[in-house]
């Protein structure tokens, strides 16, 4: 019936590119054919089991039946007899009231136990009396096989029928495998070969599943073309009816720790641990590390010699800078170092606020707030604390939470030149330029009624054009 070199052949195929043990295929196989059994031999109610034996190819049929008793089972003379036994009143009130609400009990009042119990189904159950006839330590609920007339030949629905449980089994082994594979990867970085890019999104070939790497995950600026191997961060499995999606993330603050961990053995050892990110894809990141033995720097250690380490993660993030710095458990140390590399004069520090004013001197002020107040930003999202710039002088020059950035930039008063007050949220410069009405819109005033009231041509000057003299009527064109 069966060519079992092919079947075996199949069993290995299936376990080694798709990871489906041979015991979850040979399970689907004698699904498929005791389904195929039922539709074209078995009764309605039948509950028929098969055993495919692999290595001699016969199959063996099975009928299995329940052992049950009056405390499981409702048999139909007793379903009659209560038709029979109710007032035509009741029957009535059954009828009509199945679309009624129920009327609440009145309270104290004991409510009768709903009967759990099922019709009596020969096909499918057998009295606990009939089964210790066969078996005689037979228990309720416990089941009994029936051997079947053995069959080889079926028609063509429950071929069909066959090969559907066959393939629905299979794809469900397949996702139980996929899921038990990348589950246990989540959170590390996987690598695959991009199959296209529809939207922005970009959908990755990862093998035995499709990863997703969204627009918003990615690095901006990045391009990927189909056929081009990208590396991302696995932070999700879904499931989903058409399959199991990955989602990818190269954007994640994540990744830019896993990145680490490859490229540095102290963070893979534990002696070096990473306590803090603060990351602006694409742009700049700080990364706060700390050391658990005092023999090791956890900066040098992330650097590398010459850069080397920190120079690969950079390369692979795009020429994304990254500054690391020492993480410390004295807050104004860590502020003070989380602005580098600028240097501090004073921190001062509200811990119930968790607020934080730093002074620092005019040449190091462009490098503590930073291009957009992007330096000052992420320092604020990697200490957790909000961060106000000052001068000196005791001026206002920034101030930040973990989100936005709010720039001033004031100068005297008394020239009344323009201020501009700069504000960025979430990575977005916004300018608003205000200029202030000065003595110098008189001298303008002035220059435009000069302008206007331009001196009239006298009989021996030409008369003015656009502001320039000329000589009126010998312009001559050249053919």
């Amino acid at each position: 019936m069966f060519d079992l070199k092919v079947i075996n052949s199949v069993l290995e195929q299936l376990q080694d590119e798709r990871g489906i043990p041979k015991e979850k295929v040979i399970e689907a196989i004698e699904m498929a054919l005791a389904t195929a059994y039922k539709k074209e031999y078995g009764k309605k109610g039948q509950f028929i089991r098969a055993k495919f034996d692999l290595n001699t190819g016969k199959t063996e049929f099975f009928q299995v039946k329940v052992v049950v008793d009056d405390s499981r089972v409702i048999f139909e003379r007793e379903e009659e007899e209560k038709e029979l036994s109710a007032t035509p009143a009741q029957r009535g009130q059954a009828t009509e009231g199945e679309n009624e609400k129920k009327v609440p009990a009145p309270a104290g009042a004991e409510e009768k136990p709903e009967d759990s119990r099922v019709i009596f189904n020969p096909e499918h159950h057998i009295l606990i009396e009939d089964a210790r006839k066969i078996k005689k330590d037979a228990q309720l609920d416990e089941e009994i096989t029936f051997p079947l007339e053995p069959k080889s030949e079926f028609g063509r629905i429950a071929s069909q029928t066959a090969k559907q449980v066959i393939m629905q089994k299979i794809r469900e082994a397949e996702k139980v495998s996929v899921l038990s594979e990348f589950g246990s990867r989540e959170g590390e970085i996987v690598s695959g070969i991009v199959q296209r890019v529809e939207r922005g999104n970009i959908f990755v070939d990862m093998g035995r599943a499709t990863g997703i790497l969204p627009y918003e995950e990615q690095i901006p600026g990045e391009r990927y073309s189909p056929g081009e191997r990208a590396r991302a961060y696995l932070y999700r499995v879904e499931e989903s009816p058409r399959g199991i999606f990955l989602r990818l993330s190269r954007s994640h603050p994540k990744f830019l720790e896993e990145l680490f961990k490859q490229e540095t053995p102290e963070i893979a050892n534990g002696v070096v641990e990473i306590k803090a990110i603060a990351r602006e894809a694409g742009f700049r990141s700080k990364v706060a590390a700390y050391s658990k033995d005092e023999h090791v720097d956890p900066v040098g250690s992330m650097v590398g010699q010459r850069g080397v380490r920190v120079s690969t993660v950079m390369s692979e993030l795009g020429g994304e800078k990254i500054d690391v710095i020492e993480w410390s458990n004295d807050p104004k140390r860590f502020i003070e170092d989380a602005l580098s590399p600028a240097r501090v004069l004073n921190v001062e520090i509200d811990e119930e606020k968790r607020e934080a004013r730093v002074e620092v001197t005019e040449d190091q002020q462009s490098l503590a707030i930073g291009k957009g107040g992007q330096n000052v930003r992420l320092a604020a999202k990697l200490t957790g604390w909000k961060i106000d710039i000052q001068s000196a002088r005791g001026e206002n020059l920034a101030e930040t939470d973990t989100e936005s950035v709010t720039i001033h930039t004031d100068r005297e008063p008394a020239t009344n030149d323009k201020s501009t007050t700069e504000k960025t949220e979430a990575g977005e410069l916004k300018t608003d330029n205000t200029q202030p009405t000065t003595d110098n819109q008189e001298g303008t005033e002035d220059q435009k009624q000069e302008t206007t009231n331009a001196p009239e041509a006298t009989e021996n000057e030409p008369p003015i054009k656009n502001g320039k003299r000329g000589t009126e009527g010998k312009i001559r064109r050249k053919s």
